[in-house]
């Protein structure tokens, strides 16, 4: 029985969850400059009410991006920090694979889906990724990217979704499709885990980095070696 720690703060939203098998417990917060202050806490608040000790936990699963700059440091640092404390691994997650699961659930989980994912990268742009849902596993079609919304493109195919936080703020600017507002929550991530967690996405807590798209030399030297060095999903180049 799995016991995981999720959490993400990669948009305005903080969202952080539990679970011990098939149960588990969730909460979501103010995001964007407030998680740096209230992820801790809320982490072992809901730890306790789970009653579960933080050393208990098989890995601590995170959104590492792409998204908000400050958020994504919050949430490397905090789970670096976590499981060094502990001695646990950690569970990077593409955030936009996260959108799409949670897109998948909305859509009722069917057979197969295709999923445009996409998050407001600020600066009149957008992230976005191509993600298929067939054979009860996800592949990703293609590589993320970021760019102004007119730049991009949908899928062709009967079951394609849009997914994302991007609708407001671009409206007519994005393609015309089937849209779904979708976030990268930590209940998605907790669905992605057990997949990724057997498929040896786990890494030592000191690999914690955060992926970034529109600005690769953010990263150091190290951040970029143990980015090379995390297995991609299928299908990914």
């Amino acid at each position: 029985m799995n016991r995981w720690l999720a959490f993400d703060t990669s948009t305005d939203v903080l969202s952080l969850a539990v679970a011990q098998g098939e149960q588990t417990w969730a909460k979501t917060l103010p995001g964007g400059a407030q998680a740096s202050a209230t992820l801790i806490p809320s982490v072992m608040d809901l730890l306790a009410q789970a009653g579960m000790p933080l050393a208990s936990l098989d890995a601590i699963v995170f959104g590492r991006g792409p998204g908000s700059f400050t958020g994504l440091r919050t949430a490397c640092s905090v789970a670096q920090g976590l499981a060094l404390g502990a001695q646990l691994p950690v569970l990077p997650v593409d955030t936009l694979l996260a959108v799409a699961e949670e897109a998948r659930l909305q859509a009722a989980s069917p057979d197969s889906l295709t999923v445009l994912a996409m998050l407001d990268a600020r600066m009149d742009e957008v992230y976005s990724a191509v993600y298929r849902w067939s054979a009860g596993a996800w592949t990703l079609l293609s590589q993320l990217q970021v760019g102004a919304p007119e730049r991009v493109a949908v899928p062709v195919g009967p079951d394609v979704l849009l997914a994302g936080n991007v609708f407001d703020a671009y409206g007519a600017r994005l393609p015309a499709g089937r849209c779904v507002q979708a976030l990268p929550t930590a209940a998605a991530l907790l669905r992605l885990a057990p997949a990724l967690w057997a498929s040896g996405y786990a890494v030592p807590a000191d690999e914690a980095m955060p992926l970034y798209i529109r600005d690769k030399v953010a990263q150091t030297t190290a951040e970029r070696e143990a980015l090379k060095a995390v297995p991609p999903l299928p299908g990914q180049a």
